[in-house]
């Protein structure tokens, strides 16, 4: 596989820029088929949303034992980029917010629901104890659903922005669910990030454009920790398990 200019890079994926394609290659030889072709599938039921500020799916290849992804390349800085290095961070956590209320005003029926996902992932942790497991289970069970397109990760270094505007990529986490929920999740990624007081202005900037309670954003964070906890990473335990004292959101 003739690859080019490397984007990023993380545990599991590499993501190169080939012409006016971007490829995203599994790292793993042996990466499920399953796992490849559901990140196309949610990839593409978003596109059917006729949403445009994202890139679209080109197909799935096997080259070198490896499984690829190929998208429309979207040329742009990250908006993570851009707010550190300009000062007005504010304002572009403001735009941030505005394209995250559009986001979550497209529907789509066939993504996978965002309640059972975090249900399963709660369900499957073995760091906490059945108690606290059964707790979290309960007040997931008793939190409103809905059915707004969530994209699970919606963080700076998941937008691109260029002369045309701002892009979305990187949807394999999207599901249909609660806006609240996922306005809460990029709260928990700015602060596994060590970016607290991120954190805080976008709550209370995303909040005020969406007519939002921030408290009620609050009242997910302890489920949202806890379904990242599956993902076993060491740096972000200690901080994920604060996050899950239920009794201090209900």
């Amino acid at each position: 596989m003739e690859l080019k200019k490397l984007i990023s890079d993380s545990a599991k994926v590499s993501v190169f820029e080939r012409g006016d394609k971007c490829v995203k290659v599994f790292k793993e030889p042996d990466e499920p088929k399953s796992v490849v072709f559901y990140e196309a599938l949610t990839h593409t039921r978003v596109e059917e949303t006729g949403f445009a500020k994202m890139s679209e799916i080109i197909g799935a290849v096997k080259e070198d034992g490896k499984w690829a992804l190929e998208y429309t390349f979207i040329k742009g800085k990250t908006l993570d980029e851009m707010m550190r290095e300009e000062p007005r961070s504010e304002e572009l956590l403001g735009k941030m917010a505005d394209l995250h209320i559009e986001v979550n005003a497209l529907r789509s029926g066939k993504l996978s629901r965002l309640k059972d996902y975090l249900k399963r992932s709660i369900e499957g942790l073995d760091i906490i104890d059945d108690v606290k497991k059964y707790e979290l289970l309960t007040k997931l069970s008793g939190m409103e659903d809905a059915a707004a397109v969530c994209h699970g990760e919606f963080m700076p270094e998941n937008i691109i922005v260029n002369d045309k505007g701002m892009f979305v990529v990187d949807w394999f986490k999207a599901k249909q669910g609660n806006p609240l929920a996922d306005a809460a999740r990029t709260y928990l990624g700015f602060c596994l990030r060590h970016r607290t007081e991120s954190a805080e202005k976008y709550l209370r900037i995303y909040c005020e454009k969406a007519g939002a309670d921030p408290k009620k954003v609050r009242e997910w964070l302890p489920i949202v920790a806890a379904a990242q906890l599956k993902f076993k990473r060491p740096e972000e335990r200690e901080l994920l398990l604060t996050w899950i004292d239920v009794a201090d959101y209900l």
